[in-house]
């Protein structure tokens, strides 16, 4: 049996690492194979191209070329890492996948549907997220946690833009999860990072329902 595909998403510093990590605990504890992985990355193809994306390289390309950047790094991502754990009845958590691309290139980079939907279609397939975690914090909340979290180092491609960007941001997810209820899952961000991880695992009960799901017995890939 195929293993469960957990996506998480949302702004800069909402916690989508330390949720991921904490969901993977959690559903080791029944006794489940966890695959935590992470876009743009996941696997060594698609760590190239991660430094590319973030480093600020390709944003001088424009919003496009971006896009099939990270189709590209997705697609080896899936290859290699996403399907072949699933195959084996791993439950796979990923820190971001296809609807980053929607928001961040789609909506906010104003890149056609079409390009974004077809890129989608070739690269994801029907490898899709079970369950989509979208974790949301007002803008000014989700930057200053990525300032502390960052330190003295340099902000990224898509952290550095201003506090409108992200604002934006913020409510194309929110747009994204009323528009896919069946997938997606609003949390709230606020709090501490135990209060949102049960509101976390409430969602994922209520629609997965962990505890029925035979053990994944075979070798992680």
């Amino acid at each position: 049996m195929r293993g469960k595909f957990i996506t998480f998403e949302g702004g800069e510093g909402t916690g989508k690492s330390t949720q991921a990590q904490a969901l993977a605990e959690r559903l080791n504890s029944l006794g489940l194979a966890v695959t935590v992985t992470r876009e743009p990355g996941g696997s060594p193809g698609a760590e190239v191209i991660r430094h590319v994306l973030l480093s600020g390289v390709a944003k001088p390309l424009g919003p496009e070329a971006e896009a099939m950047l990270f189709a590209a790094a997705r697609e080896d991502h899936i290859a290699h890492t996403i399907r072949p754990a699933l195959e084996c009845g791993r439950w796979v958590i990923c820190d971001r996948f296809a609807d980053s691309t929607r928001v961040y290139q789609g909506v906010l980079g104003h890149v056609d549907p079409r390009l974004i939907k077809r890129l989608e279609k070739i690269t994801v397939g029907d490898t899709r997220p079970h369950l989509t975690i979208i974790l949301d914090a007002p803008a000014e909340t989700g930057l200053a946690r990525a300032n502390a979290r960052r330190g003295h180092g340099n902000a990224d491609r898509f952290e550095s833009e201003d506090l409108a960007f992200h604002a934006r941001l913020r409510e194309a997810y929110r747009q994204l999860a009323a528009g896919e209820p069946e997938r997606c899952v609003l949390i709230d961000a606020a709090g501490t990072p135990e209060q949102v991880s049960e509101r976390i695992w409430s969602a994922v009960v209520r629609r997965l329902d962990p505890a029925t799901a035979p053990l994944a017995i075979q070798d992680a890939h």
